[in-house]
């Protein structure tokens, strides 16, 4: 993919490819154009070059409300839920592709965030920065996802906050769900996934499975701290 805003480009000849079931992980420094690329297979960025396929289909030219559809699903690093609405109207509006099922949608998620279940009827804006972003997390499974697609699931949240969603991550991709994200702390993402990208400038720099990035001298001392 190729492809930016406005007249420039950000991500140049980028390739991103997660497998069912796989928990694949884009990392890189600032700006090297991580969320872009994540952006540009949701729809959010038109491409100048290159196609996204999804399940054997081109949907290069599908909105992003189609590529929902089709079963993708984006959750945006801020702003992700309807602070103003309860957690169980935040999944309702989840929800709106589902014409029957939503109770048992609703009681299968809350299984995966238990912490969310005494918090139903509670508005969104009393809830903590890590129980927001499990909320968001939730709200998107309501859509019936294929592929979830995470931007900086752990931004601002504390060591043991992290540690949790990265822990709600793995019992996702256990239930079936492909997961994509970007992710600045780039070794505790990479020890958790089966595949990683490390973009530079919005190039491929790196890919490999986790576990071989994560022994690669090269990525350890430029990326992950040495």
């Amino acid at each position: 993919m190729t492809g930016g805003y406005g007249g420039g480009d950000i991500i140049f000849g980028c390739e991103i490819e997660a497998g069912d079931k796989e928990i694949v992980v884009i990392v890189g420094p600032n700006g090297a154009g991580k969320s872009t690329a994540m952006k540009a297979l949701f729809g959010m960025v038109r491409l100048r070059e290159g196609t996204v396929e999804f399940r054997d289909e081109d949907i290069s030219a599908l909105e992003p409300q189609d590529r929902v559809a089709l079963g993708m699903a984006f959750v945006p690093q801020t702003r992700n839920v309807f602070a103003s609405l309860t957690i169980e109207e935040n999944l309702e509006m989840g929800a709106f592709l589902r014409p029957t099922g939503i109770k048992i949608a609703m009681e299968q998620v809350y299984g995966l965030f238990p912490a969310l279940v005494e918090k139903r009827f509670q508005r969104a804006n009393s809830l903590s920065g890590g129980q927001r972003q499990q909320l968001a997390i939730a709200r998107a499974l309501m859509t019936e996802p294929k592929l979830l697609m995470l931007d900086e699931p752990t931004a601002g949240t504390s060591p043991v906050v992290m540690q949790g969603i990265f822990c709600h991550i793995r019992n996702i991709a256990s239930s079936g769900v492909s997961i994509l994200m970007v992710e600045q702390n780039a070794r505790k993402a990479l020890e958790i996934a089966d595949k990683g990208y490390v973009l530079v400038e919005g190039r491929n720099r790196f890919a490999d499975t986790g576990p071989n990035l994560l022994a690669n001298d090269e990525v350890r001392k430029s990326f992950l701290g040495g």
